[in-house]
């Protein structure tokens, strides 16, 4: 596959693009299951069609291995699209409320309806598990979608200005390509709803523009997630874990694992367990090794070298970085500070930093002095000590004895909390997410025969009593009681009695 130079989306052509996702969405083609169906398959055909030509394109981008390539990013996809193409007539069914007394006449319920045009914006590191599984959720929910891949990815985001109006329906979907400028512009126009996964700096411009026309905004910003060790878990394992998930896409994940808090005289037998799963994934130079993705631009990778070069740490594997081929050595950096240079921000590059600590409550202190990470790691069999960190510390997920695999899970919500990000997505979280839940019913005139004309005036205090008693819920006994009010039962039943005699009589009144 030979190198392209990204084509950007002229400015002054974005605001008419919007306009023909809206008008294209007010036509109601997507409303109905069938046409939702037939545009999540033809997405799932995009991939499965284009699969070498997505490696090829990460290659170039990333320098990503083939097997990350699969099983991080196009299997999860695909298994994320055929989900939703599986379960879209489910998911969106009108929902019927439970069961009242008072309003089950009227048919309360919940449609589940797409909220318009929205705007899906991706980052470099997973452009297609990021862009094309939200949009999969908002096809599912009925919605017109466009997309904007970043401009770092230039093969990924050249490949998917040709391969979306060619497999999906250009009239509903559509791609913008571009940097600062036409990301500007987008971000200047209306949406219904904006999902954005990168950094809290761009995050804050990007809520900032949705304010302005009161646009929700969905956010995924990752941060620094650490990972808590447990001296008596599986150190064999810990170790393979970590480190490949330190280093999976050159560190480049925002549920990487950021750095490792373990206990003080349990640092030297840890850092030999890192120090020989090193030499068995990468046996020679790892520069020379083919399970080694690249640091997306050479900007990206000087800054990592300036970590390196400023930190008080002790380096004990990898170290090197080359800005111009833009490599980083895999690198596990021990007795680094709090206030260390690697611990100012979010890492993103496969650097380890390995923080001592004196014991786990030291570990937990450590993580609340610091903003909610977008994923918590505990490595330990000790169900108590999982627990003891879980439930004292706050982040968008909470795993144990794993890394990163929690993302493609069928089922879990993929989301942080704070300045981790906002709201969740993946699967039908991602429905949900590009969905308005519209409260809708519809009162047959019969039941004003009933108790509900109580409720026109002129008011009196015997309608007000009967009004409250129908409507009201008794409380359960006042804590420290352990009486219960069988009066109140009785009288709740027999309300409920008396409304279904009511309902039965004035029914059979209307059919004569």
């Amino acid at each position: 596959m030979s190198s392209q130079t990204l084509t950007e989306t002229p400015i002054d052509e974005i605001p008419q693009i919007r306009e023909n996702l809206r008008r294209a969405f007010y036509s109601g083609k997507a409303k109905t299951v069938a046409y939702r169906k037939e545009q999540l398959l033809q997405l799932a055909y995009l991939l499965k069609d284009n699969w070498e030509r997505f490696r090829q394109a990460f290659f170039s981008d990333l320098g990503r291995p083939p097997l990350e390539c699969d099983f991080l990013e196009l299997s999860p996809l695909l298994a994320e699209v055929t989900t939703a193409y599986s379960n879209v007539k489910k998911w969106a069914a009108t929902e019927r409320t439970p069961f009242s007394p008072i309003y089950a006449a009227s048919g309360p319920a919940i449609r589940k309806e797409p909220k318009g045009v929205v705007l899906i914006i991706s980052p470099f590191n997973f452009p297609l598990l990021l862009l094309l599984g939200p949009l999969a959720g908002a096809i599912a929910a009925g919605n017109a979608a466009l997309l904007k891949p970043s401009e770092l990815n230039t093969q990924i985001s050249t490949l998917l200005a040709e391969l979306i109006p060619k497999y999906l329906d250009p009239e509903m979907y559509a791609v913008v390509n571009g940097g600062i400028p036409q990301t500007t512009k987008v971000l200047d126009l209306q949406w219904d709803h904006i999902l954005y996964t990168g950094g809290g700096r761009v995050a804050k411009i990007v809520s900032a523009a949705a304010a302005q026309h009161l646009t929700p905004v969905t956010t995924e910003l990752g941060g620094k997630s650490p990972v808590v060790i447990d001296p008596k878990c599986d150190l064999k394992t810990a170790a393979r874990r970590i480190l490949w998930g330190a280093f999976s896409n050159a560190g480049q994940i925002c549920a990487t694992p950021d750095y490792v808090l373990v206990p003080r005289h349990f640092q030297d037998t840890f850092v030999d367990a890192l120090q020989e799963t090193y030499a068995e994934f990468y046996p020679t130079d790892p520069r020379k090794s083919d399970s080694l993705s690249r640091i997306i631009t050479t900007q990206h990778t000087e800054r990592l070298k300036r970590l390196l070069d400023n930190t008080k740490g002790k380096i004990v594997a990898g170290g090197e970085a080359d800005v111009e081929t833009k490599y980083v050595a895999p690198t596990i950096v021990r007795d680094v500070g709090g206030d260390d240079s690697l611990m100012n921000d979010e890492v993103f590059g496969p650097i380890l930093p390995i923080v001592p600590v004196e014991d786990v409550d030291e570990a937990i202190e450590f993580i609340r002095g610091r903003p909610h990470p977008l994923v918590l790691y505990v490595f330990s069999k000790d169900a108590k000590f999982k627990a003891k960190v879980f439930d004292n510390t706050q982040s968008g997920a909470a795993i144990a004895n794993e890394t990163l695999t929690y993302i493609a899970a069928t089922g879990l919500p993929f989301g942080g909390t704070g300045p981790s990000g906002s709201g969740y997505h993946t699967g039908k979280f991602s429905f949900d997410m590009f969905t308005h839940l519209r409260a809708t019913m519809d009162s047959p005139s019969w039941l004003d025969s009933l108790i509900m004309w109580r409720r026109f005036p002129p008011y009196t205090e015997k309608s007000r009593a009967i009004l409250l008693k129908v409507q009201g819920k008794s409380l359960p006994p006042r804590p420290g009681s352990k009486r219960i009010s069988r009066l109140a039962k009785v009288w709740k039943l027999s309300v409920f009695v008396a409304f279904l005699l009511s309902a039965a009589a004035a029914w059979a009144r209307k059919r004569k």
